[in-house]
């Protein structure tokens, strides 16, 4: 069986994504940080080879062995991105362009891009991958300039495909509370409602963590001549959900009467998305649903396996708290004082 190598395996997306190489046989190498500390892979840490490197500066050799880079080290959302947007830049663009030539030169046969269906901003109509892009955020900027950066570099020998995910939700190894599914259940659990932005009529697409795993793996697995120098989106045609009838399709899992106070203004972003290319393509199909996940995470906040106050599962929190430790820690040792 080959070996995949999945740089941000320690992260929300890549801890589940990891488990399932796992379970189909492939060896796997994991590069991460471990920002949000090696817990999230602690249960099969002597099933993988972890290596604590950052994607800008990885060393080349880790790639000699190596026949997939599935690539989803990022910072990982649209408010993370914007807290150091050079810094957002340098490793959802430029480290992942790094990463990308660096697996080609080492004779890497696939290279697969986790992108994001943010890089189309807020538009009218369905959308397609031959839609235009109108990148709004750092962070959809980072994911569209690592698209073109990367793409070009697929020949006969390397297999090059970027994924747009929709907006992920569910249960993971290293849970995040700042995505909406997940943070309407644990307001629910905690205050017997969630809030919904006004006016609950946009559209939102959306896609379950272990569904954009397997999306992961089904390109990989499937044939080149469809996949190489491809973009596809991932998610489910019935998952472009407006935000109203998702509060209401939460409660229904969670078997939960709809409770929900309205806050801001209206707004105005609200894009839906089509999913048909990589099922033409790959017969790659969704198999999860909002009220599934919504009941899985609720069933995990009440054993106590999941706890929504802990501060690591909201990641622009958690990276603000990082930074000014960082930067305190830095005073106190110009400062001449013991920590």
């Amino acid at each position: 069986m080959s070996k995949v190598l999945v740089t941000g395996g320690a992260g929300y997306i890549g801890s589940t994504l990891v488990r399932l190489l796992l379970e189909k046989g492939y060896e796997v190498k994991v590069v991460d940080r471990l920002f949000f500390g090696e817990k999230p892979l602690s249960e099969i840490e002597n099933k993988i080879e972890l290596i604590k490197e950052d994607i800008r500066d990885v060393r080349k050799e880790i790639f000699e062995d190596v026949d997939t880079v599935m690539d989803l080290a990022a910072i990982s959302n649209d408010p993370s991105g914007e807290l150091d947007k050079q810094k957002t830049l340098d490793i959802n663009y430029l480290g992942r362009c790094r990463v990308a030539h660096l697996a080609k030169l080492s004779g890497v046969k696939r290279y697969i891009l986790a992108s994001s269906c943010s890089v189309y901003g807020f538009q009218d109509g369905i959308l397609t991958e031959s839609s235009n892009v109108n990148p709004l955020t750092t962070y959809a900027e980072a994911n569209y300039l690592a698209e073109k950066g990367i793409l070009p570099l697929g020949d006969e020998n390397f297999c090059v495909t970027a994924l747009r995910q929709a907006t992920v939700f569910g249960y993971s190894h290293r849970m995040r509370f700042d995505l909406v599914v997940n943070g309407m259940v644990g307001a629910y659990y905690k205050y017997g409602h969630f809030n919904l932005l006004r006016d609950g009529t946009q559209w939102r697409p959306h896609i379950y963590v272990k569904d954009t795993a397997r999306a992961f793996i089904a390109v990989m697995e499937g044939d080149k001549a469809k996949v190489n120098k491809e973009i596809f989106n991932i998610g489910s045609n019935d998952l472009n959900i407006q935000i109203l009838e998702l509060g209401e399709r939460i409660c229904k899992g969670i078997e939960k009467p709809f409770k929900f106070i309205w806050y801001g203004d209206t707004d105005k972003r609200s894009y839906r998305v089509n999913f048909d290319k990589i099922n033409k393509a790959l017969g790659f199909k969704t198999k999860y649903n909002v009220e599934d996940a919504a009941k899985e995470i609720w069933e995990k906040l009440e054993e106590k396996s999941l706890d929504w106050d802990d501060p690591t599962t909201r990641t622009v929190n958690w990276y603000d708290t990082l930074i000014n430790w960082n930067l305190k820690t830095k005073q106190i040792l110009r400062n001449g004082e013991i920590l």
